[in-house]
């Protein structure tokens, strides 16, 4: 599995997140910078978490116009797999991939805390190497985390199965307790918590390697 992770200015968990796709995949992923545009061959696309322009307009939005993401969106729209987490998360809904949004906590404080997440959907390229109802644990840290969006795509979200995975206790406000969701193809993920995070019992705990492994099981 070739991987490519995305990095903006402002991003802080690149390296992370490349880490992790290199213990899972046993390759080490090319690393693309935002002003590039055009993506290496690869089957899979990593935007990472971090504070993209500082956050400046809103968490997402200047990065989603950033000369790499529209190759990133030309290579989802041919099926390739592009996981968002975090602030990648937000640069995806800002770019029009995934739909909704995230706005501010519902306590409007930043959160920083480990968290409880069910696999709510288990048939995807992403979470196949879960279990329907598995509980992980794996960490959170944001400010505007509280995905939100009308009622007519919050249905259309239920009930085509594209709630990926959904909080246990509720840290932000989320409608429908939401922290990740597919895109109508299912080969977009957007995620607030942070899998990268979790994949070492030295850094407390290795749920999070579920989403690695199910990507590398979906592209055996």
């Amino acid at each position: 599995m070739r991987v490519a992770v995305v990095t903006f200015p402002g991003s802080n968990c690149d390296r992370d997140l490349a880490v992790a796709f290199a213990r899972a995949t046993g390759r080490i992923p090319k690393r693309v910078w935002h002003a590039d545009s055009e993506l290496p061959s690869v089957d899979v696309v990593g935007l990472p978490g971090g504070f993209s322009y500082g956050d400046y307009l809103r968490c997402g939005a200047i990065a989603a116009r950033s000369p790499i993401m529209r190759a990133v969106a030309d290579f989802a729209a041919r099926g390739g797999r592009v996981l968002g987490i975090c602030n990648g998360f937000q640069i995806l809904t800002e770019a029009g991939l995934l739909p909704g949004a995230l706005i501010g906590n519902r306590d409007r404080r930043f959160v920083s805390r480990w968290v409880e997440l069910d696999v709510t959907h288990p048939d995807s390229d992403f979470t196949r190497a879960g279990k329907a109802g598995q509980r992980l644990r794996v960490p959170i840290a944001h400010h505007d985390g509280n995905y939100t969006a009308d009622a007519e795509t919050l249905a259309r979200l239920e009930g085509d199965g594209r709630v990926a995975f959904r909080y246990v206790d509720n840290p932000n406000g989320s409608a429908h307790d939401i922290a990740g969701i597919l895109s109508a193809g299912g080969n977009v993920l957007g995620l607030m918590p942070h899998p990268e995070r979790a994949i070492d019992k030295a850094l407390g705990g290795t749920d999070g390697s579920v989403v690695f492994r199910s990507l590398v099981e979906a592209l055996a």
